[in-house]
């Protein structure tokens, strides 16, 4: 199977608010840009020890911004030119659907909100907010994404992207991953049965 290094993008504004931004082009803020440089010197020191060469890997980001920004700078971070990368909208993070842009403060005050919040805590793996996908829909599309990989990949998508990748790995079990900390600023080495953090 193909090595596979993955990257959270770094952090946001809605991040750093807590708001649930799913597919919402929002850019990176002054952490997440130190981020996405630091990913770049984690990387330039994982294949000096590997003695692997960057192009000898395909460089795959998801498509919104700031995934792709986050991409740019760690390529930077390697010497290569920032955009020269793939793009693949399965990478896209996990919709939202009409809770994009809202905390989950915000929820509880909508008609329902509570037990609407209690139902998707119940089974977070499965449950699908209005308008947009549960983690289970989201699986379908990463698992495809990630069997059409031929060669070693060096990848930027998302939280729940990451997520979807520990449960089709055989590294966490659907009823966790909803739940299970994804950093940014950080390299995770994939692998089915097998997760290094490197950061």
């Amino acid at each position: 199977m193909p090595q596979l290094y993955f990257m959270r993008h770094g952090e946001t504004d809605w991040n750093a608010a807590a708001r649930l931004q799913g597919q919402k082009d929002i850019p990176l803020n002054v952490r997440g840009r130190a981020q996405g440089a630091r990913c770049g010197e984690i990387m330039r020191g994982l294949l000096a020890r590997a003695g692997r060469k960057a192009d000898e890997f395909q460089f795959i980001a998801s498509p919104l911004g700031r995934a792709r920004h986050t991409m740019e700078l760690m390529r930077q971070g390697l010497g290569l030119a920032p955009e020269g990368y793939a793009l693949d909208p399965r990478l896209a993070e996990l919709s939202f659907g009409e809770w994009e842009g809202l905390t989950y403060a915000d929820l509880r005050k909508l008609p329902g909100g509570g037990r609407t919040i209690a139902a998707r805590e119940r089974d977070k793996w499965n449950f699908v907010p209005p308008g947009g996908e549960s983690y289970a829909d989201l699986l379908v599309r990463v698992k495809d994404w990630q069997q059409s990989v031929t060669g070693d990949a060096i990848v930027v998508a998302h939280g729940g992207v990451a997520r979807t990748l520990f449960v089709h790995f055989g590294l966490l079990a659907p009823a966790v991953a909803p739940v299970h900390d994804v950093d940014q600023g950080v390299v995770y080495e994939l692998a089915p049965g097998r997760m290094v953090k490197h950061g």
